[in-house]
């Protein structure tokens, strides 16, 4: 008989890809519209029309989706079509969704920012008025199949950047 003296095989553990991203850096955006806010220097922002702005992350494949509009006597209908957005569309997918109320009483800035975590359509979803003139509602895409655990540095770093871009807005 032969005995082999040889330590059992054992398979490497499975590894994490780290994702480091550069820190943020901020500039003012202000054009036409009677909104103004910072946005990530990294990021490439582009209106749409009618004051509707798409900020692209290109090494991340996202997107944060801005919509001015201006309020006429319709801010219940705003909020309520902005809320129903957060609660009808990510719902079923979501594992929790948080909400984080923002006001700036200096500024006239009021909202809500949403903190949606599961594998929804959108992780990061805002609203801010002043109530009375100006409404504005911001959503982030990844182009990628919804896996939270997949996109989460990504996502992390994406809703920082729109958490500073809501808490900067100014109304012209």
């Amino acid at each position: 008989m032969i005995i082999g003296c040889k330590d059992d095989v054992l398979p490497k553990p499975a590894s994490q890809l780290r994702l480091d991203y550069p820190v943020a850096k901020y500039a003012s955006f202000s054009n036409h519209c009677p909104i103004e806010f910072e946005i990530n220097e990294d990021a490439v922002i582009k209106e749409d029309k009618n004051c509707e702005f798409s900020i692209h992350y290109p090494k991340m494949k996202a997107t944060i989706y801005l919509t001015y509009k201006t309020v006429n006597n319709d801010i219940d209908n705003l909020l309520r079509d902005a809320q129903n957005l957060t609660y009808k569309l990510h719902t079923l997918k979501a594992d929790e969704i948080i909400e984080l109320p923002f006001i700036n009483k200096e500024k006239r800035v009021f909202g809500t920012f949403y903190d949606v975590t599961g594998n929804a359509a959108t992780n990061s979803l805002f609203y801010a008025t002043d109530s009375i003139k100006h409404f504005v509602t911001g959503s982030v895409y990844f182009y990628a199949k919804p896996n939270y655990d997949s996109i989460l540095p990504a996502e992390s770093y994406v809703k920082n950047d729109m958490q500073h871009l809501m808490e900067t807005i100014k109304w012209k």
